[in-house]
């Protein structure tokens, strides 16, 4: 057995072969090295500016939102497979906004609930809208950072958020 952390959530990973994707936040593997050699984004010590500082926040809010909304989804998903997707993708979210938190050195706000359709086609709908607005954010939000671990951050969420327009666009 071997111990893999992710650069980005900071998560410890424990099998015999690195995982494609981390479990925890999503990260693809270039982000996930071996324990000896893993320095976690939010365990670095840096200054953040107030560029940086002010889409940490907005990533908090849209994250901490997205959380609430994934997770009436899948209240309200018609099969187990998509219930069960949808609490990942809820779990995948909010470690995004901790990841947010840990940097701004803030607690995680509380979730506030959100309300979605019954009908899944809809919610898969939204679930695109809603990933493509935060690509396209964490795309901005990288191009205006100078930290360069909040750049790396920021990437990283930019193509986790696009895998997860990818799984979707398979259920419609």
């Amino acid at each position: 057995m071997n111990v893999y952390i992710c650069e980005i959530c900071g998560d410890a990973y424990i099998g015999e072969e690195r995982p494609k994707n981390c479990p925890f936040c999503g990260a693809n593997e270039s982000f996930i090295k071996n324990s000896k050699e893993a320095s976690p984004i939010v365990e670095r010590e840096f200054e953040i500016g107030e560029v940086s500082q002010k889409n940490l926040e907005k990533t908090v809010q849209l994250e901490m939102r997205a959380n609430a909304i994934y997770l009436c989804m899948a209240s309200k998903a018609q099969s187990y497979e998509i219930q069960a997707m949808y609490k990942r993708l809820a779990k995948v979210e909010l470690e995004h906004a901790s990841i947010a938190c840990k940097l701004l050195k803030i607690s995680k706000p509380e979730s506030k609930p959100e309300l979605c359709s019954d009908k899944e086609v809809e919610n898969f709908t939204e679930t695109i809208e809603l990933e493509e607005n935060a690509t396209t954010l964490y795309k901005r939000f990288s191009q205006e950072t100078t930290e360069e671990e909040i750049r790396v951050l920021f990437t990283a969420l930019t193509q986790i958020e696009a895998e997860h327009i990818t799984l979707i666009k398979n259920y419609l």
